[in-house]
């Protein structure tokens, strides 16, 4: 049984409707062992009759069959297969993938096979070893002569041991020496069992084979028997598999390496867009931090503030906030009734309720000194200690002093000085009556603040004494509510909001939290207006990978070609262009981390004297995202390129210069 078998081939090419026929009826048997050359002048058919052995031509008439077994060239998995372990190609113009080293030019084919890394490596150092290559296998294909290079083809192509080698013109670019050279390996080829089809239209080199087969205007004019084919030992032979994943990514790799710089400004372009988005993050993170970390020195963010609620209907926090400019208009319609305080003592999640009240207005007096000042409000659990800068928080018959009160009573004094000084304060309210009256009271400064943040505050059970000895109203109009998580605040306002009497509302509750979410807002706003500035870039990036895989696409058509004729598949193709974009999406990533992380690092240390915050806050979720965002990007402009690569007619392809 023959090994190739070729019954009935026609090919024909068109140009519009015009036929040229090539090939006009070629039968043809070919065994193991055999040297044969396809001897003809340029235009005969010899190229044609090739690429349709060697499954890389699909449209002609006829049948193959290949150890018995018809060859569908209509199906592109079965070819795939075929060409992975059936043949081995050994081109004129060598082929060879420039940005692979000699080793690795051979490993391709061997990446195909089901042998073990090392037993790959071993089997192409033998190879390139026995083609006379053995101290140049760290060397690139541009460091060879033409005969080295036609070894490397040689070894390659007996790489992953297929029976069928085919060499197209594999002399016409060499010497005397170096064709003398190749047909002998050639023959020692065919000496080991395999059938080798040199395609020529030298006389010389056909006379070197064990066949001839004239090929003249598209069918076989003579066939000759020069010698007897050589004897065939059956042998353990490899076994071939599809490409692995990871040794496209591998090639990616190389190829990435290789061309470095050029490849580096696209890396640039990518980067550039992630810092920028990665930078502007980290500032809304700090930014927000740092607005929170203030707030929450100010206000203890488990307290709730509690106010009347004067309309009966539900009000925001906002709307509870602005209210409080309205107690100076209507004092006695802004307590808060002790059953109501009772009421919210007993809501789940309250751990201590603490009255207080709001002053809308008020003046301190020392000597001839007067200070006024509107909205002091009493100390209460919402406030924090840090926010004095000496003394205590007020007891009974004590204020705290705001630094510019103090100032403007005392003079320009250290803070410690005026702790212990007396001073008198005044603030209208009401009584039962309604009627205005003055409330007198002589306090001594227990601290004092820094005035930026915070106010002049007095303690509350000294009011309360206060309005009650002046028969004055003495309920209180703000409550500080103390929840006993963090996580229940949420909650324990929701519950004071809806606290009814007579189906209308009667509180309202204020967190820092709101607060808090508010600002966060407005400047999570900000940062996502500039990231997503800064994203415009992004698409460039996009723009310029797209721009930058179809012109690699463009330069590596003969390497597409050389990939599919070894017997890569169309995916293994489209996985190549796409881990190479994904690749410099990642590395674009990795710049941009480094970039971001040192900037940061760089702002944080000249602002410290300003703000002893780190006002630049990279998060892991933010690395996360610029990673996710520089893969999705790579991939999405890949997709186009990396399709058109793979849709490429591998003839065609190696046709390209």
């Amino acid at each position: 049984m023959a090994l190739l078998e070729l019954a009935d081939i026609h090919k024909s090419y068109y140009l519009g409707k015009e036929e040229f026929p090539v090939l006009k009826g070629i039968d043809l048997q070919l065994e193991r062992g055999e040297f044969v050359s396809i001897l003809g002048e340029s235009g005969g058919g010899k190229t044609t009759l090739m690429n349709i052995i060697g499954g890389l031509d699909r449209e002609f008439e006829g049948m193959v069959k290949v150890e018995g077994q018809i060859l569908d060239h209509q199906k592109e998995k079965q070819l795939d297969e075929y060409r992975r372990a059936m043949v081995g190609y050994i081109y004129q113009s060598y082929n060879l993938i420039p940005h692979l080293t000699v080793l690795d030019n051979v490993m391709v084919s061997l990446e195909m096979t089901t042998l073990r890394p090392v037993e790959k490596k071993q089997r192409a150092i033998q190879l390139l070893t026995e083609v006379g290559l053995s101290d140049h296998i760290k060397k690139h294909p541009r460091q060879l002569s033409g005969g080295q290079k036609q070894r490397v083809a040689i070894a390659r192509a007996l790489a992953a041991d297929p029976q069928i080698i085919i060499a197209d013109e594999p002399t016409g670019a060499l010497d005397a020496q170096n064709t003398q050279e190749v047909l002998e390996i050639l023959d020692r080829i065919a000496q080991d069992g395999k059938l080798v089809i040199a395609v020529t239209h030298s006389n010389e080199v056909a006379n070197h084979g064990t066949r001839i087969v004239r090929l003249a205007d598209g069918k076989i004019e003579a066939d000759e028997q020069l010698r007897s084919s050589y004897p065939v030992q059956e042998g353990k032979r490899l076994t071939p598999q599809p490409l692995p994943a990871i040794s496209s990514y591998r090639t990616a790799f190389k190829h990435l390496m290789y061309n470095f710089w050029q490849n580096s400004l696209i890396m640039l372009g990518v980067g550039i867009g992630l810092f920028a988005v990665i930078l502007f993050s980290g500032i809304g993170n700090g930014v927000n931090g740092y607005l929170q970390n203030q707030i929450n020195k100010v206000a203890n963010p488990e307290v709730i503030s509690v106010l009347k609620n004067q309309t009966g209907k539900k009000m925001t926090n906002e709307q509870l906030q602005s209210s409080i400019q309205n107690i100076a208009a209507n004092l006695q319609g802004s307590t808060i009734k002790e059953s109501d305080i009772h009421r919210i003592e007993q809501l789940k999640g309250v751990k201590r309720v603490e009255e207080g009240y709001i002053i809308p207005a008020y003046q301190l007096t020392n000597q001839a000194k007067e200070q006024s000042g509107t909205m002091m409000q009493t100390w209460s659990l919402a406030e924090k200690k840090d926010l004095l800068k000496a003394g205590h928080m007020p007891k009974n018959g004590e204020l705290v002093l705001k630094k510019q009160d103090a100032i403007e009573l005392f003079g320009n004094h250290s803070m410690k000085s005026f702790i212990g000084k007396t001073v008198k304060m005044e603030f209208q309210w009401v009584n039962a009556q309604k009627q205005p009256m003055i409330i007198n009271l002589n306090l001594k400064v227990a601290g004092i603040t820094d005035g930026t943040s915070s106010a002049t505050v007095i303690n509350a059970p000294t009011v309360r004494q206060a309005l009650k000895r002046a028969n004055a109203i003495s309920e209180p109009n703000l409550l500080a509510v103390k929840v006993k998580s963090l996580d229940q605040v949420s909650h324990v306002a929701n519950q004071i909001n809806n606290l009814r009497t007579n189906g209308k509302r009667v509180v309202g509750a204020i967190t820092i939290g709101s607060v808090l979410k508010r600002v966060n807002t407005y400047v999570k706003l900000a940062a996502n207006i500039l990231a997503a500035i800064a994203g415009i870039s992004l698409l460039v990036s996009a723009l310029m990978i797209i721009v930058t895989m179809y012109m690699s696409v463009s330069e590596r058509t003969k390497e597409i070609g050389i990939l599919r004729a070894l017997g890569e598949r169309k995916k293994d193709i489209r996985r190549l262009f796409t881990a190479e974009s994904l690749l410099i999406g990642l590395f674009g990533a990795v710049f941009a981390l480094v970039i971001s992380l040192l900037v940061a690092w760089g702002l944080n240390v000249s602002l410290a004297h300003l703000i002893k915050y780190q006002i630049v806050q990279i998060t892991v979720g933010n690395v996360i995202f610029a990673f996710l965002a520089a893969i999705i990007i790579s991939f999405l402009a890949v997709v186009l390129p990396a399709r058109r690569a793979a849709n490429l007619n591998p003839i065609e392809a190696l046709a390209e210069d």
